[in-house]
C-alpha cells in the first residue's frame, strides 16, 4: 500500500513538472507560430490579393470582433489612399476546412481578390483551388451584395473539374466574407482611417 502512495505522488508530480514545461514552452513560442503562419502561409495569398500597394499589409493590420471571432483585417494602400481590405473565412470541403483569403475595395464593394491559405483537400483534383489561378480570377470584380455559387448551383463560377465539392466550399467561404464584410463595414472604415498615414 505505502508502495502504491509513493508512485501515485511520483506520478502526480512528475505530471504537473511536465504540464508546466509545456505550458511554458507553448506561451514562449506562440507569437512565433503567429508570426510564422502570418509569412508562410497567409502572407503569400496576401501579398497576391494586395499586390502593388504602397504599404506593408501585414504590418499594417488590425484586429475586429465579428460575432465570437476575432478577424486579423490586412489593409492595402493604392494611389494614396488606404481603401483596399483582405481578411480569410472558411468553407467546409472534401478533406476539412479550407481557408480563403478575400480581399474587398471599400469604396467600389466589390472583390479585388482571393486566394486559398490551406486545406487538406485531395491532391490532384480538390488542392487545384489553391494552385488554379483561373478558379481563384473568377471571384475578382463581383459585388459583395450579390452572393457567389458555382454554375452548378445556378450561379456564376465555374467549380474545378472533379472537384465541385472543394469549389463549393471556397464559394462558401467567399459568401461568408462577404456577409461578414457588410456587418463589418462601419467600424472597418473607422479603424482602416488609422492605418497607413
Amino acid at each position: 500500500m505505502n508502495e502504491m502512495v509513493k508512485m501515485v505522488v511520483v506520478l502526480t508530480v512528475l505530471s504537473a513538472a511536465a504540464g508546466g514545461v509545456l505550458a511554458a514552452v507553448n506561451k514562449g513560442t506562440a507569437s512565433q507560430i503567429k508570426d510564422q503562419q502570418l509569412r508562410f502561409v497567409k502572407g503569400p495569398a496576401i501579398e497576391t490579393i494586395l499586390a502593388g500597394s504602397s504599404i506593408n499589409p501585414i504590418e499594417n493590420r488590425f484586429e475586429i470582433k465579428e460575432g465570437d471571432a476575432e478577424k486579423s483585417i490586412f489593409v492595402g494602400k493604392f494611389d494614396g489612399k488606404a481603401n483596399t481590405i483582405a481578411f480569410e473565412e472558411f468553407g467546409k470541403g472534401f478533406g476539412g476546412d479550407i481557408g480563403v483569403m478575400v480581399g474587398v475595395n471599400m469604396d467600389t464593394d466589390k472583390l479585388v481578390g482571393t486566394a486559398v491559405t490551406v486545406h487538406s483537400e485531395t491532391p490532384g483534383m480538390g488542392a487545384r483551388a489553391k494552385d488554379d489561378p483561373s478558379f481563384v480570377s473568377q471571384f475578382k470584380g463581383l459585388p459583395v451584395a450579390n452572393p457567389v455559387s458555382v454554375t452548378k448551383d445556378g450561379g456564376q463560377i465555374t467549380a474545378i473539374s472533379g472537384a465541385t465539392i472543394t469549389s463549393r466550399a471556397v464559394c462558401a467561404a467567399v459568401d461568408k466574407a462577404m456577409q461578414a464584410y457588410q456587418k463589418m463595414k462601419p467600424e472597418l472604415q473607422q479603424e482602416i482611417k488609422k492605418v497607413g498615414k
